[in-house]
């Protein structure tokens, strides 16, 4: 079976370039204008996302996740949320890479199949990064207010923050 997965990438290239060639569509003059386009977008997008990232590393330098983790403690506590993934709802929705490092942290200490570990899992599997998909799709249209969409991405974050908690405490 892994033999398969091999070939289909190359399969759905030489299937691609074949059905060019038949319909004699110019396939390196597409492949170069696609490329240049992409290249363009890349470099419109460039200075959104190097802020972006420098504002993620100063807030996980500076400490504010955990500062801001002790002051909802409170809260964490009566919803029953570990105190452990209180970082990681925050860090999900800025840093993808972040949060994927944060998990394997907490893998490595409670380990896979533990109820942290297991609502880890769930909760960076089911949440976006939010700030650097809006930062993208906003930027790349040219979009300078982002008006609700933050708004309503970020409560979606939460609502499946939320639900992964639940669903993996009723389920385990």
């Amino acid at each position: 079976m892994a033999e398969i997965g091999n070939w289909v990438i190359p399969l759905l290239v030489f299937v691609a370039v074949f059905a060019a060639v038949v319909h004699k569509v110019p396939v390196f003059d597409a492949f170069v204008s696609g490329a240049k386009d992409g290249a363009q977008s890349t470099l419109q997008l460039l200075p959104t996302l190097v802020g972006l990232i420098m504002a993620v590393y100063m807030l996980r330098a500076s400490g504010a996740f955990d500062i801001l983790a002790h002051l909802i403690r409170p809260v964490t506590d009566l919803l029953q949320i570990p105190p452990d993934l209180v970082p990681l709802i925050f860090l999900r929705p800025v840093s993808g890479s972040g949060a994927s490092a944060y998990v394997a942290v907490l893998l490595e200490q409670h380990g896979p199949d533990s109820l942290v570990g297991r609502m880890a899992s769930v909760l960076a599997s089911s949440t976006e990064t939010t700030f650097y998909a809006a930062a993208v799709y906003l930027g790349s249209a040219g979009y300078k207010k982002s008006g609700w969409v933050l708004p309503a991405a970020l409560l979606g974050d939460l609502a499946a923050a939320a639900a992964a908690i639940v669903v993996v405490n009723w389920l385990f």
